[in-house]
């Protein structure tokens, strides 16, 4: 019975930290961000997506590639694409050592947040939970970058050892190959925005500090910014004339 009773009064005070506006408020915050996730996968196979229109000319890049003996632009090319994740992850480490300082002085920080009109005002413990869920946020960004990173370099191995067009003994052989070549620079590219969507998740996270509605405002605004660019924007429209 004692046992029984000891894991339940865990599970309440866990509950009791925060208010119940916080607990629907990140509940409703990660449902959004991995249900965003999901519905735009889905999605993007019925129809056409950003991430879906250029992994499709990735392939096409791949395929002129098998047709060229002097691949140095295709080198650059990937060196370029790469430079987006290098220069993120980078970045990401900074804000995760920005962080870790905040955690270091809670104190100071929450009560310069305080001070902020309209910022809901929690206890240091709340505050740090909020600090802790930014930093779980850039930890999560900045593994999906330097992932994104690693498939470039694969992908430019694949660029360096394209077989000479004069090698390839049917089209069909070909366009194997660019295929296998262009899905592996699509991964880099689904990973990096996997990071990128998780720099528009953060900005929703912010918004905690000042109130749970105002996080449950953001959520709901970055997730209908990431629908109309990746669904509805003017690039989309360009790319799918072709």
């Amino acid at each position: 019975m004692g046992a029984t009773v000891a894991p339940m009064n865990a599970i309440d005070t866990i509950l009791r930290v925060l208010p119940w506006t916080d607990w629907v408020a990140l509940v409703v915050y990660f449902a959004a961000w991995v249900g965003y996730a999901w519905f735009a996968h889905r999605l993007a196979a019925v129809r056409p997506s950003v991430l879906a229109l250029t992994n499709r000319e990735r392939v096409r890049w791949m395929l002129q590639t098998t047709s060229r003996e002097n691949r140095v632009v295709d080198g650059v090319v990937v060196q370029n694409l790469s430079a987006s994740p290098s220069f993120f992850a980078s970045t990401t480490i900074l804000i995760i050592g920005g962080l870790l300082a905040v955690l270091s002085s809670t104190e100071r920080a929450s009560e310069i947040v305080r001070e902020i009109p309209f910022a809901a005002r929690s206890s240091v413990l709340v505050f740090d939970l909020k600090v802790v869920l930014m930093l779980a946020i850039f930890v999560y960004a900045f593994f999906r970058f330097t992932w994104s990173l690693r498939q470039y370099t694969f992908g430019a191995l694949l660029v360096a050892a394209a077989p000479d067009p004069k090698l390839f003994t049917d089209a069909a052989q070909r366009d194997a190959f660019a295929s296998r070549a262009g899905r592996v620079m699509g991964l880099a590219a689904e990973t990096f925005n996997d990071g990128l969507r998780a720099y528009y998740m953060s900005f929703a996270a912010l918004a905690w500090f000042f109130s749970p509605w105002a996080m449950l405002g953001a959520t709901a605004g970055v997730v209908f910014i990431l629908y109309r660019r990746e669904f509805h924007s003017d690039v989309l429209a360009v790319l799918n004339e072709a």
